[in-house]
């Protein structure tokens, strides 16, 4: 439908009352076309596809009455203004019109000043009906949008959050259990593998939670809406190439991948909370890690160009599809089961939702069981 120029139909079984209308609507910019009978004017609905229809009463066949009550059953049409243009007057006859579905209704012999203001009018109310519908649609793909995330994240969450708590709580249960029922048949020794056992558990654990509220925190505190002293003193041109290469050597080592980092890093800083380019950093580097052989290259490039600031991250690992990278989320990891790794698949979304707070981008390219590239591209100052 035109929503630049409004489309009327005229229905009339004599020609001069459409010219008379013409005439009078010639001002306006209007579309107007004509049909000579009720019959016609139904059959060229969906052609025309009109805003409005000033339809005459009295036409031979059938009439004006029976064409409004025809129209205005039709689902697609019965929100169509239809104005009656009619010579009679009482109160009766004008009830039929309204009775019959009619919108409004304008006396013959036609004014001119009348005959406009009507039409306006009920353009006027049939482009708010159409803004409405629209916004009514929206909201209804909207919705339809959320539900399916809703249920995605929840059936995320559902599979892989009570696992990746359960886990290390077992450990740590159960490595607390053995030691009350056996702790005086115990070497030191022994006790030194189960006390063990709960630290690298309630490590994982630590670890989980951390990264949980960290996720948290970025959903509900933007970035971009803290303004307070302390926060903007956290904002130091220190992210340069020593910091880079201290994190990066920091989370190889912890992930037992030192030979396997390989750093091309440019000088040049670039204004960011430590925490959130730490964060970034060890999020990228523990997923490259995590999702490739030991033994295989992963990759930490960084430059400055301009008023940019380049990351990027290669692995020689499993790769997504385009599919899966179109997925991506919170609570989300691909073919878990095949490749049984750790994790609640929160790292992408954490760096993502840090990217997006500084005013950045992030994109992945990636060749599915071949390699992932992580590409981030932050303004130099916030």
């Amino acid at each position: 439908m035109n929503q630049s120029i409004p489309i009327i139909l005229v229905v009339d079984d004599e020609p001069n009352n459409y010219d008379v209308i013409e005439t009078f609507l010639s001002e306006q910019e209007y579309q107007l076309h004509y049909a000579s009978s009720g019959t016609a004017a139904i059959a060229c609905l969906e052609s025309i596809q009109p805003d409005i229809i000033l339809l005459d009463v009295m036409m031979p066949g059938i009439d004006g009455l029976e064409v409004c009550r025809r129209i205005k059953e039709m689902p697609k049409w019965q929100n169509l203004p239809i104005i009656m243009v009619t010579a009679l007057t009482s109160k009766a006859d004008l009830a039929r019109c309204l009775n019959a579905g009619a919108d409004d209704f304008v006396g013959k012999p036609v004014n001119s000043v009348e005959l406009r203001a009507r039409v306006n009018s009920m353009i006027r109310i049939k482009r708010q009906y159409d803004s409405i519908k629209n916004l009514s649609r929206l909201q209804t793909q909207t919705i339809d949008l959320l539900q399916n995330s809703l249920s995605e994240l929840s059936g995320n969450l559902a599979s892989s959050l009570p696992h990746e708590i359960n886990t290390p709580l077992n450990g740590i249960v159960g490595a607390i259990g053995v030691l009350l029922e056996e702790y005086d048949s115990m070497t030191p020794e022994d006790l030194k593998e189960f006390l063990l056992l709960a630290q690298e558990s309630a490590k994982r654990l630590e670890h989980l939670t951390r990264k949980f509220l960290n996720y948290v925190y970025l959903e509900i505190s933007p970035h971009k809406s803290q303004t307070s002293r302390d926060y903007q003193n956290q904002l130091e041109k220190i992210c340069d190439r020593s910091f880079i290469l201290n994190v990066a050597q920091e989370q190889a080592k912890k992930d037992n991948r030192s030979d396997d980092l390989c750093c091309d890093v440019e000088d040049g800083s670039i204004e960011i909370r430590n925490h959130d380019m730490r964060n970034i950093l060890n999020e990228l580097l523990e997923n490259a890690f995590k999702f490739s052989k030991l033994g295989t290259q992963v990759k930490l490039t960084s430059k400055v160009i301009g008023n940019k600031f380049y990351l990027a991250i290669s692995d020689q690992g499993w790769g997504m599809s385009e599919e899966q990278i179109a997925k991506i989320g919170a609570f989300m990891q691909f073919e878990r089961k095949l490749h049984e790794q750790q994790g609640a698949g929160l790292g992408l979304k954490i760096v993502s939702k840090i990217v997006e707070n500084y005013g950045g981008k992030l994109s992945i390219a990636s060749i599915y069981k071949q390699k992932t590239t992580i590409n981030i591209e932050l303004p130099i100052k916030n």
